[in-house]
């Protein structure tokens, strides 16, 4: 683990290579995503600390909400230049990435490495079936704008709609996590589950505060060398908005999620990884919604038809191989070769 902690002296490269334009935007690219893997590591150290005080379904939200702040971040300002589609692809694009790659890598691991791998069922059907409901109702504005002619709400409307489900949405997020925290177990009870701790309280949230601020920085870094590289190598708008963006800017809760999957603790790898999913879709998104309205760029909830089968696809997989309260490696390897199957359809996409 030492030696990957050495691999921190690339996150000031990366930004030297940045500021001074030296080396072209692939050298970025590669520099800033290589030292996203440390950070990604001191991150999980620390939420893996805090969890051990606030129990795993609190650890799972704040590593959620933490790694979620990049990318809010970064898609405010891709809305605030008008790259509304851009950002459409990307909220598409970081669900399935959660609910497919980060969930099935940590399926995987956790299953070779332990076997069957238990959980909480109760935990996975609350958060199995808050997804379904945030992927139903971002489908609702697409197909009603796809509708008969004589009962298409106009484009006016379709914005209103959407503005109004974003107030839904960030209504039923602050439910759930309502839910979430008077479920908690006290701290004493969830200090004995999860083992005992090597770090006091304060020191773990000053590092899991100091980790996400250097990975918000390096991913400004890293998308912003994305487009610029993808373009050097061919790759479509499209694909770079639901393939790439997300899962180069998601890489610090792909990592923790499969670390601690790894370290047997699935309930907190599982709050990590659908949790993020759901703050995408019942946070992230109307929030994006209602900043588009405030800054004068629009934004519906219509995603294009390629976009909804994807959602749509990786939710009912993801729900079905979550409900048992059981994971093996056979299950993380069917997420993962649909998130393959989904890339290469994108990738061919024109």
């Amino acid at each position: 683990m030492k030696y990957l902690y050495a691999l921190l002296v690339l996150a000031p490269i990366a930004l030297f290579l940045e500021i001074a334009n030296v080396g072209g935007h692939p050298a970025v690219f590669v520099t800033s995503a290589l030292a996203m893997v440390p950070l990604a590591a001191v991150l999980g150290r620390a939420t893996e600390e805090v969890a051990v005080y606030t129990g795993p379904k609190v650890g799972g939200l704040l590593n959620a909400t933490l790694g979620n702040a990049a990318e809010l971040i970064i898609t405010v300002v891709a809305l605030r230049e008008g790259l509304t589609e851009v950002v459409k692809a990307s909220i598409a694009g970081s669900i399935i990435g959660n609910v497919l790659v980060v969930l099935g890598f940590s399926f995987l691991v956790g299953g070779l490495r332990h076997g069957i791998q238990t959980f909480d069922p109760r935990n996975a059907g609350v958060n199995a079936t808050m997804l379904a409901l945030a992927v139903i109702s971002l489908t609702v504005p697409a197909v009603f704008s796809l509708g008969g002619q004589t009962l298409r709400p106009s484009g006016h409307d379709i914005e209103r709609l959407s503005d109004f489900m974003a107030f839904v949405l960030i209504a039923m997020y602050g439910l759930y996590i309502l839910f979430t925290l008077r479920g908690e177990h006290t701290a004493e009870s969830e200090v004995a589950d999860e083992g005992p701790t090597s770090m006091k309280l304060p020191v773990a949230l000053g590092l899991l505060a100091g980790s996400t601020v250097a990975i918000v920085v390096m991913s400004e870094v890293l998308v912003g060398a994305i487009e610029p590289t993808a373009e050097e190598w061919g790759l479509t708008e499209l694909f770079i908005g639901v393939m790439l963006v997300p899962l180069v800017g998601n890489v610090a809760e792909h990592f923790v999620a499969v670390q601690v999957a790894a370290a047997n603790k699935m309930d907190l790898s599982l709050n990590i990884a659908v949790g993020s999913g759901l703050q995408i879709a019942l946070f992230v998104t109307p929030v994006l919604v209602l900043a588009g309205w405030a800054m004068g760029t629009p934004m519906t909830l219509v995603f294009n038809s390629y976009e909804l089968v994807a959602l749509v696809g990786a939710t009912l997989i993801a729900v079905l191989v979550s409900v048992d309260g059981e994971s093996n490696w056979l299950e993380g390897a069917q997420l993962i070769a649909l998130y393959v199957v989904l890339g290469l359809a994108f990738f061919f996409v024109p």
